[in-house]
């Protein structure tokens, strides 16, 4: 398969032609449930778009970059604490418990090193320092959400900026 040039154009339309929630409709009720499950109110929300946020950079996916961008704007989160999300490690702009839970997120999609475990048990003991067991399966499932919705992001290439509920018209 051919690259293609870092200069050319990126098509303006998606590359799967139909919704793939229309395809399959039960798609619907996973988003549904998966939006009500990370809505608990065990992890403030801003922290799940955080996570989430970040989860679509490691992507590599402008769709799901552009998609929590625009929820944590909606919400009124600074542009430094969006922008500084991508350099979170030396940025000042998030508490302890933020760190903790981007720490995490960056360990479970970021492949570590031969032999070590991704998720080793001091940084688990960090974030359980933040977070108490139901926020932890909270944060757990919030990683899961976006990384269910990433093939689809990345396969069928929905039109960046657009609501996640019509990134097809």
């Amino acid at each position: 398969m051919e690259a293609r040039p870092i200069t050319a154009e990126v098509p303006k339309g998606p590359r799967m032609r139909q919704d793939p929630a229309e395809l399959v409709p039960e798609l619907a009720e996973v988003s549904a449930a998966l939006f009500k499950a990370t809505g608990n109110r065990s992890v403030p929300r801003t922290t799940i778009s955080l996570v989430q946020l970040r989860a679509g950079q490691i992507a590599g996916n402008t769709y799901l970059t552009v998609l929590h961008t625009g929820f944590l704007r909606t919400a009124g989160e600074s542009e430094e604490r969006i922008t500084a999300v991508a350099s979170w490690q030396d940025a000042p702009y998030f508490t302890s418990a933020e760190r903790a839970a981007l720490a995490l997120v960056e360990a479970v999609l970021r492949p570590s090193a031969p032999h070590s475990e991704r998720v080793p048990d001091e940084l688990y003991a960090q974030v359980s320092e933040h977070y108490d067991e139901k926020a932890l399966a909270t944060l757990t499932i919030a990683i899961g959400q976006v990384n269910f919705f990433t093939p689809l992001a990345l396969i069928a290439k929905p039109v960046p900026g657009r609501s996640f509920t019509d990134p097809w018209e």
